[in-house]
């Protein structure tokens, strides 16, 4: 046995420096990138990165092929399923107001592969998304001139017929994205005030669609005798539902640009709110409005709101709405460009990407190297990539990236606190029990009581036993009573105590919510897969396949439980997700069951994909990632524990010094200083 522990430690190691946390500065909000976006800025980020081309496209398919005049409903399940979501990105945005959104919050929480992991998905996601916008503004251009563009590309520059890529390469969508690019490196104000125009202008459209339509309404396309409202009924409400999802894919730009707003901490969670708010209001509207106007199964689902109006003989509302459709589009472009840069960045300025792309222009103060590479990357896909092929790959990395935040936050939420010592720098630290004078009463300790709240109650403690009355003395022993309840993050609840202390109690503070939470996204998988493929590919029998429902459901509810047994961290200034972690837990199931209804070939593509990125990784990243070198100045550090007579335990660390060398340095950090000896506190 003695042999297998040399023999294991390298791989320790090596899951040590796969699962490192970041470690976040004191000051949070310095950064080298320039604060100045408002409540308004990122709100308006966020509207233009949900409210695109899908406002125009989406609702007439969705409506025609699924849901029918019900994918309002479709529209309204699916906003608040992507508030779940949102939630958990604005709360993150708060309190770590750093760029990199769903990699630094991974990074923060979870450890360093996975956050590795989520941004190089990102990435792709984000130069996918781009691409296909640019390739549907493209082609949305060129049906307003009837197809010229594409005929002229074809005849006069080059034609190729090969699989998987366009027939034509899309000049028009590369060159919108280099400008759109050189654009945004101007700085982000001049993204800012880009998205603004542009945002107005749709929403201006949007306003002119819904009063002009809800004037050409007819109850009469949603009677029965046009089918009724849910003609698809439940099934078609929920598969619209997941299709529709996917309109309100983009809120996080706002958490990507936490370190360039002026207040994160009050700006990220209202941004969010009122974007999505918004966003949500808009496909709802619009949604009725176009079943109003004309029966649901005689849209055209490729351009179903002009033609809606055509049909209704007011042709000219048509231009309107191609105006409204090109802007739309244009926001959706320039919250992909705006995106994809800064986690970029944040990758590269944690040492798991190449550092060329961290530097930030002293002048724009954006990383305009990051930004021009990774949008011509972007134009060089939309050049020879075609529509249909980009979109089979979109989503399956936003939806990762959605389910590791949602369980990021629960880890963060029951993470016990770590204290000022822990980081091992010299000085002296004392609780404010251990620095009580000979004449005060000892206040008893608590891991989860503040400096402040002991300094309370020593205070308190001196005044009542001053005055010795029965009144004040039966106060003070209440006080110090519920001082000894308190529990820190991580612990089992009191009231869980009676039931669950024999089984948990010798567990390390978090470790239990740790284990629940893997436990919780396994159940998850695996009870997704069974609803997904119970019948359809492993064709199982009716009883094995209820059985195997009930298991995995019994299974995700029970982590559920657990995690909620134990104790969150005390309310902070900054926003938080309510219910956790009941949210979350409902977030990351919905996430897991859309991407299961992926196609095999997005997830084969993703695979490929995932192991470009994990030779990424260990060529590169692990290598020069900075918590690794931080770890590496922190090893010539030992530290040693000893009990002074008092009863305090003192911390001493001592730096190492190589063979030969005799002196030493030492520090003393006290961390406990309370003891429950009776002596001790004589």
């Amino acid at each position: 046995m003695a042999l297998c522990v040399p023999a294991c430690s390298p791989a320790v190691r090596l899951c040590q420096k796969l699962n490192r946390l970041k470690t976040l500065e004191d000051d949070v909000m310095a950064t080298s990138l320039k604060r100045c976006l408002s409540t308004l800025d990122l709100a308006l980020l966020g509207v233009g990165g949900m409210v695109g081309s899908g406002l125009y496209v989406l609702t007439g398919t969705v409506a025609k092929d699924t849901a029918g005049p019900a994918v309002v409903l479709s529209f309204l399940i699916a906003g608040i399923a992507s508030l779940m979501a949102a939630l958990c990105y604005a709360e993150f945005g708060a309190r770590v107001p750093k760029t990199g959104s769903a990699y630094m919050f991974t990074y923060v929480s979870v450890g360093e592969i996975w956050a590795f992991l989520i941004g190089w998905n990102v990435i792709l996601e984000y130069m996918i998304g781009g691409a296909a916008v640019a390739r549907a503004w493209s082609g949305y251009l060129d049906s307003i001139f009837n197809h010229r563009i594409q005929n002229f590309t074809e005849s006069h520059v080059m034609r190729w017929d090969v699989p998987f890529i366009a027939h034509y390469p899309d000049l028009l969508a590369a060159g919108i994205l280099v400008v759109a690019s050189i654009f945004i490196s101007f700085g982000v104000r001049v993204s800012s005030w880009l998205n603004h125009i542009f945002s107005a202008v749709s929403m201006v459209v949007i306003t002119f669609i819904l009063v002009f339509g809800f004037m050409l309404a007819d109850p009469a396309n949603w009677s029965a005798r046009e089918g009724g409202f849910a003609p698809y009924g439940l099934s078609g409400v929920m598969a619209g539902t997941a299709t529709c999802f996917y309109a309100f894919v983009g809120f996080d730009v706002i958490a990507a640009s936490s370190e360039e707003a002026r207040d994160p901490q009050k700006a990220i969670p209202i941004a969010t709110a009122i974007s999505l708010a918004l966003a949500a209001t808009a496909y709802i509207l619009v949604s009725t409005v176009l079943t109003l106007m004309v029966p649901w199964h005689t849209l055209d689902p490729n351009s179903a709101l002009s033609d809606a109006f055509f049909r209704r003989g007011y042709s000219w509302a048509g231009f309107i709405v191609a105006v409204g459709s090109i802007c739309a589009m244009n926001t959706v472009l320039l919250s992909n460009l705006f995106s994809l840069p800064r986690i970029v960045y944040a990758m590269s300025e944690d040492g798991l990407f190449f550092p060329i792309f961290s530097r930030v222009n002293p002048v724009t103060k954006v990383p305009v190297i990051a930004i021009l590479v990774f949008g011509s990357l972007m134009a060089f896909l939309a050049l020879i990539f075609d529509l249909e092929a980009l979109v089979q790959f979109l989503s399956i990395g936003t939806l990762l990236a959605y389910t590791f935040v949602a369980a990021s936050i629960i880890v963060l939420r029951f993470q016990p606190e770590k204290t000022a010592s822990a980081s091992g720098g010299g000085g002296t630290k004392t609780d404010a029990s251990s620095m009580a004078s000979p004449n005060q009463p000892v206040v008893p300790s608590d891991p989860g009581m503040t400096r402040s709240e002991t300094q309370t109650l020593a205070q308190e403690a001196g005044e009542l036993k001053e005055y010795e009355s029965f009144s004040d003395k039966l106060q003070l022993v209440e006080r110090e009573k519920a001082v000894r309840e308190r529990r820190a993050p991580g612990m089992l609840k009191a009231c869980w105590e009676p039931y669950l202390g024999r089984l948990l109690g010798d567990c390390e503070p978090g470790d239990v919510v740790t284990f629940s939470v893997t436990a919780l996204m396994v159940s998850a998988v695996s009870l997704c897969a069974v609803v997904v493929f119970g019948n359809s590919h492993l064709h199982l029998p009716m009883w094995s396949f209820i059985l195997l429902v009930v298991v995995f459901s019994l299974a995700f509810l029970i982590s559920l439980v657990l995690i909620w047994a134990h104790e969150q961290q005390n309310k902070t200034k900054t926003f938080q997700v309510p219910l956790v972690p009941f949210v979350p837990g409902a977030s990351i199931l919905l996430n897991v069951f859309l991407m299961l209804k992926l196609s095999l070939l997005t997830w084969l593509r993703f695979t490929i994909w995932l192991a470009a990125g994990l030779l990424v990784y260990f060529g590169y990243g692990i290598w020069h990632s900075k918590e690794g070198l931080r770890e590496l100045q922190g090893n010539d550090v030992s530290a040693r524990y000893v009990v002074l007579p008092s009863g305090s335990l003192v911390e001493t660390v001592q730096n190492v010094q190589p063979e030969g060398h005799t002196h030493t340095h030492a520090s003393q950090t006290t961390h406990t200083s309370a003891t429950n000896d009776p002596q001790a506190n004589k």
